[in-house]
């Protein structure tokens, strides 16, 4: 399977791209914690039982995990620009739809598209690397990764303000009017990147992908009111594992899949993916205790008696806090590399939760914990997507972040799950209600704190990264710096014709031995091009341009520093770099 950019020069991207593509990612997160204020409502609202009013819940995680991957690959085929308000257009149908209703599956079929726009922080990193200076690439892509905090942290006051003085439907108004607002702009601000992946999608990759996911998920969302040792449960989490293996199976097959699965076994991939899952359960965890915490009566001897605005107050610096640390991780990880700060945003996290195990006991206290623990997770969820571009080809930038998405979304369920059920377990009966209990609340931090410890482990396996200037640099003498460096990792020259004239915007291709793509660039208006490499070995230098013949050159890398030229009037030739 090859990439390659378009033939279209990129349009220069304004200083109001990021912010637009960070709002669009916070709207999107709303989504997750909008009907977190009225959770235990929703029965009487909705006029049914608890066990199928959490389907509300559920259908929106569902759609969420599927469209990630899905339409960050459609990104990266047909545009990142256009999936992306594709996506926030479907959110702003699914919002309306469940602003006019009551009724219980209309609700869900509302809820499940608001889902679909979770594929928006993807495609928005995606967007990012393909037209940010690299000087700017570490803070931008750290803020959109973040926005998945940022926005569910801001959601929670927001949200139990409005449930408190308006009709709850008021809710889905207000995200349906972000949402519109996030297209509109779109629309004005963000180009479309040039960048394209060649090939055709996956229908039948996708479909099965869908599949084990929904068969995944469903018995972790639901597994606590089934039945862990079900046969409904257990069946279905043995139906997920055969899909997902034949579903492997078939995308080794397929030349265009739908998840390149060897790149995703890079250990550069895989562990960070698997660090995401663990960071995903220490962000959920703090999510669903403290407001628990802060809104049970003192009567309890432990709750700390606050109102549901309140409570979303004390633990909105979780998000803002996420949002202030992009700059700071652009500097760390410019210094010390994108490994550093998820290993040292995991420690945070892990101190956050040890000493929350002793700061429960005022409200104030809260509001410690939330800061402590924005902080280190701004810091590992800033490093995710640096640590996945900086491993993937540009072409699979879409797809491969959505992947890393949906990983996270995967350690939020699991979180959501094993909390739920630690927390009904250890409840005490009140009057027939299920009171959580302060034991329930400390052991619920523990299980966070061993999550973070198995992702800090998992984090110490990522291989020593290579150094990335677009995603390291933070100021222009950093990338001054770094543009050297990268000089003597991999192929640089010009592109000229038969006249020996440079030949601008020529797209010239990296072809590993397996015949994928390796990494791809345009010359620029002097003829010059600048090519990485992920690893020393032999390769192919391909260039083309309009009115020229294509040239497809052997070429071997060895770490010299040596320029090559490459010359669109001759036949192809061996080089040695």
């Amino acid at each position: 399977m090859t990439h390659t950019p378009t033939d279209q020069p990129t349009r220069r991207a304004s200083g109001a791209v990021v912010p637009v593509l960070a709002f669009a990612g916070i709207v999107v997160a709303v989504m997750q914690t909008l009907l977190v204020p009225v959770i235990k409502d929703l029965p009487q609202l909705l006029d049914t039982e608890p066990s199928n009013a959490t389907w509300v819940l559920t259908s929106t995680l569902l759609s969420g995990a599927v469209a990630t991957p899905i339409m960050g690959r459609l990104g990266d085929l047909y545009g990142k620009r256009r999936m992306l308000i594709l996506s926030l257009a479907v959110m702003v149908v699914g919002a309306l739809v469940s602003a006019l209703t009551s009724d219980l599956l209309t609700m869900i079929a509302g809820r499940t598209l608001q889902g679909f726009a979770m594929g928006a922080i993807p495609l928005g990193i995606g967007l990012m690397r393909d037209m940010l200076p690299r000087e700017k690439l570490g803070s931008a892509m750290a803020l959109m990764s973040s926005s998945i905090g940022v926005g569910g942290g801001l959601a929670l006051p927001l949200a139990a303000l409005i449930a408190q003085h308006a009709d709850w439907h008021a809710l889905f108004y207000g995200a349906a009017g972000l949402g519109a607002l996030s297209i509109a702009l779109t629309l004005l601000v963000v180009p479309e990147s040039p960048a394209r992946a060649e090939g055709t999608f996956d229908v039948l990759g996708a479909i099965g992908l869908s599949t084990g996911l929904v068969l995944f998920l469903l018995p972790i969302t639901k597994g606590s009111d089934w039945g862990w040792t079900s046969g409904t449960t257990l069946g279905l989490f043995a139906a997920a594992a055969v899909v997902l293996v034949l579903w492997g199976v078939m995308e080794l097959r397929v030349k265009a899949p739908l998840v390149d699965l060897r790149t995703t076994a890079r250990p550069a991939v895989l562990f960070t993916n698997l660090a995401s899952i663990m960071v995903g359960v220490s962000f959920y965890v703090v999510s669903l205790v403290l407001p628990q915490l802060l809104q049970l009566p003192k009567a309890t001897g432990y709750g700390l008696g606050q109102s549901m605005v309140v409570a979303g107050l004390l633990v909105a610096p979780l998000g803002l806090t996420m949002m202030f640390t992009a700059p700071v991780y652009a500097r760390l990880s410019a210094k010390y590399g994108p490994k550093f700060t998820l290993i040292l945003g995991m420690l945070i996290i892990a101190i956050g939760y040890g000493a929350g195990l002793g700061l429960m006991s005022a409200a104030w206290q809260s509001l410690v914990i939330a800061v402590v623990l924005g902080a280190g997770i701004g810091l590992a969820y800033s490093s995710l997507p640096a640590l996945i571009v900086g491993a993937v080809p540009a072409s699979e930038t879409g797809a491969a972040n959505g992947l890393n998405t949906l990983m996270r979304s995967i350690g939020t369920s699991v979180s959501s799950a094993v909390i739920g059920m630690v927390l009904a377990n250890t409840a005490n009966d009140v009057g027939g209600v299920a009171v959580p209990t302060m034991h329930g609340f400390r052991v619920s931090f523990l299980i966070a704190t061993g999550a973070v410890a198995v992702g800090l482990l998992m984090a110490l396996f990522l291989p020593k990264p290579n150094r990335a200037p677009q995603l390291r640099a933070s100021s222009e003498e950093d990338a001054g710096i770094e543009r050297a460096d990268e000089v003597l990792r991999g192929f640089r020259g010009r592109v000229l014709d038969s006249a020996g004239t440079p030949v601008p915007r020529a797209k010239v291709t990296l072809i590993d031995r397996r015949g994928r793509q390796a990494g791809a660039t345009l010359s620029g208006d002097d003829g010059t091009y600048v090519l990485t490499v992920p690893a020393q070995g032999a390769y192919v230098l391909a260039a083309r341009a309009t009115g020229h013949g294509p040239l497809a050159s052997s070429a071997t890398h060895a770490g010299d520093d040596r320029a090559i030229d490459l010359d669109l009037a001759l036949p192809g030739e061996t080089i040695t770099a």
